[in-house]
């Protein structure tokens, strides 16, 4: 039996993704775990930025939100959302990680409306700062919960860009070219995205999970890299600093 839990395997996961000196723009939640836990062991130097304006804090316990004081703990700069936002269309910024309730075969996100925009089923919150996260961080990561609901052929709209109709659609729709779509973390596996074709791919399976059981919860054909390796556990001393010192109140890691 595993010492772990799905979530507690995607944060360490997307931790160990983020190198030291790098810049990563982050809200609350999984992706302000991963930041914080990497920090932590593997980055110290890691800039976390935040969209409500905190810039490389040295977080003391996890924020609410990015509004929270505690996103400009002993920062570098409290700033705006302008400024932060700013720094990204100058191409400061090397990561981000967003979510959504769709996401296609191409990173697309959809975070606005399930169903029509003028009738829609459910309305969610809506972009925020995703679309300019997506747009001018130079990779874009996705940490979710894996079936068909939310990886589907056709999004019911199109809140965040991700490489759009495939190769050649960023640069045309006037984004930067080389930034895009990087890697997709799940409950069920770690995919990246093929080179030509700009389509979503299989690059490791989660301890017990096979290719086929991702391909049901996948509502589009997910292409795989050729040796598919399997995911990398958590290690004892990443769910130590995970459950004591980024999480320790449980409120991610304890759903």
């Amino acid at each position: 039996m595993e010492n772990y839990n799905a979530i507690e395997l995607m944060i360490c996961v997307a931790a160990r993704l983020l190198e030291n000196g790098a810049t990563v723009g982050v809200g609350t939640g999984a992706p302000c775990a991963a930041a914080m836990l990497a920090q932590k062991l593997y980055a110290p130097e890691l800039v976390v930025i935040f969209e409500g304006g905190g810039v490389a804090p040295l977080l003391p316990s996890m924020p609410i939100s990015v509004g929270d004081s505690r996103t400009t703990w002993k920062a570098l700069q409290a700033t705006s959302m302008c400024e932060v936002m700013d720094a990204c269309q100058r191409g400061m910024v090397d990561y981000t990680f967003l979510g959504g309730a769709q996401i296609d075969a191409y990173g697309n996100l959809n975070s606005t409306v399930a169903g029509d925009y003028r009738r829609p089923k459910v309305r969610f919150p809506g972009s925020g700062g995703a679309n300019d996260f997506a747009s001018f961080c130079w990779r874009t990561m996705v940490i979710t919960q894996h079936d068909r609901r939310r990886f589907v052929t056709t999004l019911d709209f199109l809140t965040t860009p991700g490489y759009l109709t495939g190769p050649g659609a960023r640069e045309a729709a006037g984004l930067p070219a080389g930034g895009g779509p990087y890697k997709v973390i799940t409950d069920l596996a770690v995919m990246g995205y093929h080179q030509q074709s700009k389509r979503m791919q299989v690059e490791s399976l989660h301890p017990g999970v096979t290719f086929e059981k991702v391909q049901e919860n996948t509502g589009f054909e997910i292409l795989c890299v050729p040796e598919i390796r399997e995911t990398q556990r958590p290690q004892e001393a990443e769910l130590q600093v995970l459950r004591e010192q980024v999480d320790p109140y449980r409120y991610l890691i304890g759903r």
